[in-house]
């Protein structure tokens, strides 16, 4: 999520913050309760254990949490750290790339696995690339960074050409060539600052974009590079996703190779009329302020047009279709056989087409019209076209929940092949050996299951059982395939299949393993008839019969789910359970994978729906479960969860005792465009839904505890996010405190803050609840 700082006057307010917090500038929630909140009842001792640090003479102790699990937890990045990850399956079936770290190591290097012998080799560390030097990251590529969630560094992706014979392996500004039949790596000589640098198919050249041009190079390093686009200004890039594809769209590239090879298809972006916002780090005041070009809520976006160019240079053709109506360019795909393909949106995110274009002329005709009165969500992975280029796939929740279809080549339907019942969640490639589908799907989010889908009609045919979530790696050239699961067990893994379904072995982890794994209850409610699912944590020494307060971890946004069978998921939420509370996942309306109306009941009303929901089911849960203590409820999340953490203590403060909100939204004014106005609509036309959804409107009503928590150099949510809140209960006379991450965006990887930061959360629901 993301917003926008107010530019002349942002860095000032900025230092004063930092300079303030350290005494406190605004007095704690927890020392002056609001005279008109109701008296919680006194916390009955928990435990005969060690106090927490801030514990007044005389009040009841709080189990102590093993710390040592906290630092187990920050130091693995939750046990992710050393875990297969980036896997590639060679067109012939023959090998299995990877990369991995060593299990608290951020710097990942590169591994195979051969398929017939089911052995593994090392093919080449970050180290070794750069003979011991330190990595450097441009602004540019830690903002693609940012955008796709990436903390890791070393080897952080690669690319192959169609036959698998080549890989690329871009490192810290550099780019190095590996052949798969072997060779020392090379270096290539490359135009810097760059990103995005791929592979053609053939595996001649490679593309890349530096400094908003497109460039290629000769793969073989005997060639300079080529520049194949002149930008005329700053505001003009070329070859680049903007902000709102990268973050809201799933696609994270701004060119597309042909199927030969001869030519790219690249996106052009016009940003003169896109705000730019600037991000100090008041930590730092000697360096300059970085800008960023970011459409918040109703402003313009960038104006994107595509374009198609040969290798060697020339006259661009540019692709045609009514960028007017349809100014948003979702998806693009250039496959063998198969005509340029695009996905666009109008505005409002109520239409969309799919269009085939005519790469010589740009020409385009419709393919597929889809329509929603409400919004469209995207399906990044469609439309993938057939080897033969005879049909596509494509998806849809025209019927009410996603469907998978295929469609013949002027986008007739031909057949569904996963019906709605099926629960259809992702495309995850073809099976090319038997003209299938991998398709993952579930009518249960919470759990996910690889099918193989005959194109031919047949019915689908389930690859993997049992309950967990899995999902597929494979190639469209053969049927050896990676199954990666993560079981309500426990157990990870990621199993190599041959074409037959034998397994040939699993690629290693090197992962550490906690020294016990949570036991979530999970349970289910039923509330007007809709079913909710939910997880309770009890800390490990639980008593049968004492009444313990409860902290509520919450998402409760589009795109994710938090009630999850693998209990690697709740790690972070044992340890606050263990010390002292107990505490509750679930997921309302406006969650996905539950059907088209679960997930719009909350249309312009982001907030109200999922907090009615998470009461609904906290009362429910607390009916069954009377250790539950419901007059000492806290409630914290991140992002989304830390604008429903902010409104829940503004707008339930009957329920919701005390909450601490990482990196919240509090005006969906500053956020940004794609994402926002799919929820709320365009603000010129619901400006009262704007002010109803934004904690600045409710700052007033604040009575109970509120601990902020955010980034100060965030480019997703911005940090002016918490400053304007700041400011709205400060000018409101509310008691509150926020803590400001020096140098954090909206990502806390770092072992020795991510421990920090839990300590203070678990001790400001001890000190309020």
């Amino acid at each position: 999520m993301s917003a926008r700082p107010d530019r002349p006057r942002f860095a000032r307010a900025l230092v004063a913050l930092v300079l303030s917090v350290a005494c406190k500038a605004v007095e704690p929630a927890s020392n002056a309760p609001s005279p008109d909140a109701p008296d919680a009842p006194d916390a009955p001792a928990l435990a005969n254990a060690p106090t927490s640090a801030g514990r007044r003479s005389g009040e009841p102790s709080w189990p102590e949490p093993d710390d040592a699990v906290l630092e187990q937890i920050a130091s693995t990045l939750n046990f992710s750290l050393g875990t297969p990850a980036g896997i590639w399956v060679a067109p012939d079936g023959g090998e299995v790339w990877f990369r991995r770290s060593s299990p608290r190591s951020f710097v990942a290097d590169l591994y195979a696995f051969d398929v017939a012998t089911g052995r593994e080799r090392q093919l080449v560390t970050a180290e070794q690339l750069l003979s011991g030097a330190a990595e450097q990251l441009s602004v540019e590529e830690k903002a693609r960074r940012e955008r796709q969630r990436v903390v890791t560094r070393g080897i952080t992706s690669f690319s192959a050409d169609d036959a698998g014979l080549r890989v690329l392996v871009p490192l810290s500004g550099r780019l190095f060539v590996l052949e798969r039949q072997g060779g020392a790596p090379r270096e290539l000589k490359a135009p810097g600052p760059f990103v995005d640098a791929r592979l053609s198919p053939d595996g001649r050249l490679v593309a890349l974009v530096s400094r908003g041009d497109l460039y290629v190079l000769d793969a073989a390093g005997k060639k300079p590079a080529r520049r194949l686009t002149r930008r005329t200004s700053s505001n003009i890039e070329h070859g680049v996703a903007e902000f709102v594809a990268q973050e809201e769209m799933d696609r994270s590239s701004g060119y597309w190779w042909s199927p030969d090879s001869g030519s790219i298809a690249y996106q052009k972006s016009d940003v003169s009329r896109v705000e730019s916002l600037h991000i100090a780090d008041a930590t730092h005041p000697e360096q300059a302020a970085v800008s960023f070009r970011y459409p918040r809520a109703g402003t313009p976006n960038a104006d994107v047009t595509l374009g198609v160019i040969g290798v060697t240079g020339g006259r661009t053709t540019w692709i045609d279709w009514d960028r007017k109506t349809y100014p948003y360019l979702a998806n693009v795909t250039w496959q063998e056989n198969a005509p340029l393909t695009l996905v666009v949106q109008n505005r409002e995110q109520t239409e969309e087409l799919v269009l085939a274009a005519n790469a010589k002329s740009g020409a385009t005709r419709k393919l597929v019209v889809e329509r929603d009165d409400t919004w469209l969500n995207l399906d990044g992975d469609l439309p993938h076209w057939t080897r033969d280029g005879k049909g596509f796939l494509w998806s849809s929740e025209s019927s009410g929940s996603w469907e998978l279809s295929l469609r013949d080549a002027e986008g007739a339907l031909v057949r569904t092949l996963v019906p709605a019942a099926m629960g259809y969640q992702r495309f995850a490639g073809f099976d090319g050996e038997r003209g299938a589908a991998w398709v993952l799907a579930s009518p249960d989010p919470r759990r996910s299951h690889v099918y193989r889908v005959p194109l031919d009609g047949s019915p689908p045919e389930p690859v993997t059982k049992g309950d967990g979530e899995f999902s597929v790696r494979s190639n469209d050239r053969t049927g050896v395939s990676v199954i990666v699961g993560r079981e309500a067990s426990g157990q990870r893994h990621a199993r190599v299949r041959r074409a037959d379904g034998s397994i040939a072995g699993e690629l290693a982890s090197f992962a550490e393993k906690p020294a016990a794994l949570p036991q979530p209850e999970l349970a289910s409610v039923t509330i007007g008839g809709r079913e909710h699912y939910a997880a309770v944590l009890r800390p490990r020494t639980f008593e049968r019969g004492r009444r313990y307060p409860v902290i509520v971890s919450v998402y409760g946004g589009p795109h994710a789910t938090v009630v999850k069978l693998d209990p690697h998921a709740y790690l972070l939420d044992q340890w606050y359970a263990d010390g002292g509370f107990i505490v509750v996942r679930a997921d309302g309306r406006g969650t996905p994978g539950r059907g088209r109306e679960w997930e719009r009941a909350i249309h312009q009303r982001p907030a109200s729906v999922a907090l009615d929901d998470q009461v609904a089911i906290l009362r429910a849960l607390a009916a069954e479960r009377p250790e539950l203590d419901l007059e000492r409820v806290g409630i914290t999340g991140w992002s989304y969860g830390g604008y429903m953490s902010t409104m829940a203590v503004l707008l339930r403060p009957d329920v919701f005792r005390a909450a601490a909100a990482g990196a919240p939204v509090t005006d969906w004014r500053d956020y940004d465009t794609h994402y926002t106005e799919r929820y709320m609509g365009l603000p010129s036309a619901a400006d009262a839904a704007y002010d109803e959804g934004s904690a600045l409107t409710h700052a007033p009503k604040l009575s109970r505890p509120l601990l902020v928590i955010h980034g100060t150099t965030d480019d997703n949510v911005y940090f002016t996010h918490s400053l304007k809140l700041s400011q709205a209960l400060f000018r409101a006379g509310k008691h509150f405190e926020i803590l400001p991450l020096a140098g954090f965006t909206h990502l806390v990887p770092d072992p020795v803050v991510k421990k920090a930061l839990s300590r203070r959360v678990l001790d400001f629901f001890r000190e309020n609840l």
